[in-house]
C-alpha cells in the first residue's frame, strides 16, 4: 500500500485528527459552579474592565486559527473548503505536536477577499494568532495585508513567509557549503505566485544582490506591463540586469535555482549551464522541477527538496510552530521582518560547522531543538522590535 492509500485508510480510522480536551474538571456541582454559572461571571466582568485579561483568564493566549478558502491546497489547486479540511486539520495537529499550540481549522465557503477579511477580523478576538493557509494568489497578498492592518494579533500567511524563511535558512547554509557570499550570487526563482514572491523578497532582506523571478511567460522585468500587481511590484525590486527570456535563458550562469512551480521543467542541461557549484532547490510538490539524482548528476553541489525521504528537506514545519510559539509567548501584535530574519538565522545556526555538508544544511523536522531555538529568537526580536506586549 503506497503512502496515499495508507494515509486515506488512516483518515477513515481517525475520523479527524483533532479533539477537545478539558483543562477544567467538571465532576461535582462545585466544579460546575466554578467552570460555568454562576462563578464564570466574575471572569467575564474582569475581562470587560480590562480586555487584555482575556489572555490570562482564557485559552486565547495559546490558540491559533488556521484559515483557508480552499483555493490553493497543496498541489491540488482550488478544491474547495471541505476538501481542504484534512490539510487544515493536519496543520493544526503539527501546531500541537511540535509547539503545544491549540489550533483550530476554519474553512471558509467564500472566495471574496472582502468577505474573508470581514469574517476573519470578526472572529480574531477568539484567537492569539491567525495562520492563513492555501489561499490563492494574488488575493492572498491583499487579504494578509488588510488583516495585519485591522487585527491586533499576528497574521501570518505560511505559504508565503514560512516557506521563505525556511528557504532562507537553507540558502544561508548552502552558501556556507560552497563558499559563496549571498551578495555576490545570482538567484533564479521559478514560480511567481505567493511563495515565489515572498521568497524573493526574503532573499533580498537577507542581503541577496541579484534575484530574478520567472513565471510561465518568462523573467519578470521592470518596464514590462503586468496585470498582476504583485508581479509589477516584484519586477521593480529584482532582476537588476533586466534579463529577459524563458527559464532556460535566465538560469544560464546563475549560482542558485529555486523552484516553486511545476514538475519536470528543469533539465540536466539547464543545471550544467549554471555557474560553478550550483545550488538547486526544486520544491514543487509532490513532483519537483528536477529530481535530486538528476540535479546531482548534472553537477549540482547542494540540492534541497520538499521531500521528507531525502536529505535537506525544505519544509514549513521547521518554521511555523516556532514562529507562533515565540510570538504567542510574548503576546506579540505582529510577526514582522525582524522576527522572520531572526527565525531564519536561528534555524541555520543549529547546523554547526562540523555537521554542515552538502547533504546536511537543515536540521531534521523532528529535531526537538528547532522549535525552542526559533521561538526564543522570535520572542527576542519581538521585544527588541517593540511588538511584544508581555
Amino acid at each position: 500500500m503506497d503512502v496515499y492509500e495508507k494515509s486515506l485508510q488512516k483518515h477513515y480510522d481517525w475520523a479527524g485528527k483533532l479533539e477537545v480536551k478539558l483543562r477544567a474538571p467538571i465532576e461535582t456541582l462545585d466544579d460546575l459552579a466554578l467552570c460555568y454559572t454562576p462563578g464564570v461571571s466574575r471572569a467575564c466582568t474582569v475581562i470587560a474592565e480590562d480586555r487584555d485579561k482575556v489572555f490570562d483568564l482564557t485559552r486565547r493566549h495559546n490558540t491559533v486559527a488556521v484559515i483557508t478558502d480552499g483555493t490553493a491546497v497543496l498541489g491540488l489547486g482550488d478544491i474547495g473548503p471541505e476538501a481542504a479540511m484534512p490539510v487544515m486539520e493536519g496543520k493544526c495537529a503539527l501546531f500541537k505536536a511540535f509547539a503545544d499550540i491549540d489550533a483550530t481549522p476554519v474553512c471558509l465557503d467564500t472566495k471574496d477577499a472582502d468577505e474573508i477579511v470581514k469574517v476573519v477580523a470578526a472572529i480574531s478576538k477568539s484567537y492569539g494568532g491567525i495562520n492563513l493557509e492555501d489561499i490563492s494568489a494574488p488575493r492572498c497578498f491583499e487579504i494578509e495585508r488588510r488583516l495585519k492592518e485591522i487585527c491586533d494579533i499576528p497574521v501570518f500567511h505560511d505559504d508565503q513567509h514560512g516557506t521563505a524563511i525556511v528557504a532562507g535558512a537553507a540558502l544561508i547554509n548552502a552558501l556556507r557549503v560552497v563558499g559563496k557570499n549571498i551578495a555576490d550570487v545570482r538567484i533564479v526563482i521559478n514560480g511567481a505566485g505567493s511563495a515565489g514572491i515572498a521568497i524573493a523578497k526574503f532573499f533580498l532582506a537577507l542581503g541577496a544582490g541579484d534575484v530574478v523571478c520567472v513565471d510561465k511567460c518568462g523573467a519578470l522585468c521592470d518596464g514590462e506591463s503586468y496585470s498582476n500587481p504583485a508581479h509589477a511590484e516584484i519586477s521593480k525590486l529584482t532582476n537588476k540586469n533586466k534579463l529577459r527570456g524563458a527559464l532556460a535563458d535566465v538560469i544560464r550562469g546563475a549560482d542558485v535555482f529555486l523552484g516553486v512551480s511545476a514538475p519536470k521543467i528543469v533539465t540536466g542541461e539547464m543545471i550544467k549551464s549554471m555557474a560553478k557549484d550550483p545550488i538547486v532547490f526544486p520544491l514543487a510538490n509532490p513532483v519537483p522541477e528536477i529530481t535530486r539524482d538528476e540535479a546531482i548528476a548534472a553537477g549540482a553541489a547542494v540540492v534541497g527538496t520538499g521531500a521528507s525521504n531525502q536529505p535537506n528537506q525544505i519544509n514549513n514545519v521547521l518554521m511555523f510552530p516556532g514562529i507562533f510559539r515565540g510570538a504567542l509567548d510574548v503576546r506579540a501584535s505582529d510577526i514582522n521582518e525582524q522576527m522572520k530574519l531572526a527565525a531564519a538565522n536561528a534555524l541555520s545556526s543549529l547546523v554547526s560547522d562540523d555537521e554542515l555538508s552538502a547533504n546536511y544544511i537543515l536540521p531534521n523536522p523532528l529535531d526537538k531543538r528547532v522549535v525552542k531555538a526559533v521561538a526564543a529568537a522570535v520572542s527576542k526580536a519581538a521585544k527588541s522590535g517593540g511588538v511584544a506586549r508581555k
